[in-house]
């Protein structure tokens, strides 16, 4: 009934109870490994076979096996410091709209996907995002795998083919397969037919290769107009993101006027090797691992927050 208010007694001893499961759970976690071990009395081990006890310690072993895993794997790929984990994903979706100058004519009116730089958050993430496709470093794969770190790719043609096998693995892996056109053209110097046929394109070659179509577009060298995305959006495109800062071998460039990352920043960065970096794909990984650590970022994906 309303008001009614459960008797203190009652109160009183499910605190009791909880709290004895909990000291037993401990207690049996320090008395393990000896003969001379005090053994819990009967009661006490029907008490830690209830399920919201096994459960507890179930979640506890498990959550130690991961940390296990996390630290054997930054230390078997050359990392100062373990990755940050991500939180959860958000339940409710953040709203995304195009950054404020990034729009064009009849942005809202026509209901074009909005170009962003940044997920609006307060969780302290930034999503890793890597475009083109030209680099095919196995090891990497290996790498973001043992690591689970996530990325979100976006493939031009020109640079995947012949070798669509080795982003099917990476789809495989959880990795969502993007659309950066074609020939990765200098879109407003093309018609809208031009232009839509560089993005439906690539939409139709993603589908034939890995079975979906994408809704993220990415266009290239970050540059665009009213016809490129009104091309994107009648290509089934919903979302167009760029990046507010990009990471190399040996550094990070930024968008901002404060030379650093913020909560929900999009990072780009290219699928290079040796022959246009000082180094390769792990060890721009390691660069930009390193730097997000150390600064208390986590890498989250990006299409959690979409």
């Amino acid at each position: 009934m309303k008001g009614t208010r459960r008797p203190a007694g009652r109160q009183a001893a499910v605190r009791v109870t909880a709290a004895a499961l909990v000291a037993a759970a401990l207690a049996t976690g320090c008395a393990a490994g000896g003969d001379d071990a005090v053994k819990p009395a009967s009661g006490q081990q029907r008490g830690l076979n209830a399920p919201p006890a096994r459960a507890l310690d179930a979640y506890a072993t498990q959550l130690k096996a991961q940390q296990a895993q996390r630290v054997a794997a930054a230390r078997r790929w050359g990392l100062p410091k373990v990755p940050l984990a991500a939180p959860r994903p958000p339940a409710e979706k953040p709203a995304i709209r195009a950054r404020k100058g990034f729009e064009v004519d009849g942005q809202t009116e026509l209901g074009l996907p909005p170009v962003f730089t940044t997920i609006p958050t307060k969780d302290k993430v930034v999503f890793l995002t890597i475009d083109d496709g030209a680099e095919k470093d196995p090891r990497f794969l290996r790498m973001m795998s043992d690591l689970k770190i996530p990325y979100t790719a976006f493939l031009t043609d020109a640079e995947v083919r012949p070798q669509y096998d080795y982003f099917k693995k990476m789809q495989t892996l959880g990795v969502t397969l993007n659309n950066h056109t074609l020939t990765h053209p200098y879109l407003p110097g093309l018609s809208y037919a031009r232009q839509k046929h560089e993005i439906c394109g690539m939409q139709d070659l993603i589908e034939k290769e890995y079975g979906k179509r994408p809704t993220l577009f990415r266009p290239p060298f970050g540059n665009y107009n009213q016809d490129t995305l009104k091309a994107a959006k009648a290509c089934g495109i919903k979302y167009a993101p760029i990046w507010n800062a990009e990471a190399f071998v040996d550094r990070m460039d930024y968008r901002e006027w404060d030379r650093d990352i913020h909560p929900g920043d999009i990072v780009l960065t290219h699928f290079r090797g040796r022959e246009d970096w000082k180094g390769t794909m792990p060890d721009m990984i390691r660069t930009f691992l390193k730097y997000v650590t150390d600064k208390g970022y986590a890498v989250a994906r990006l299409e959690d927050y979409l």
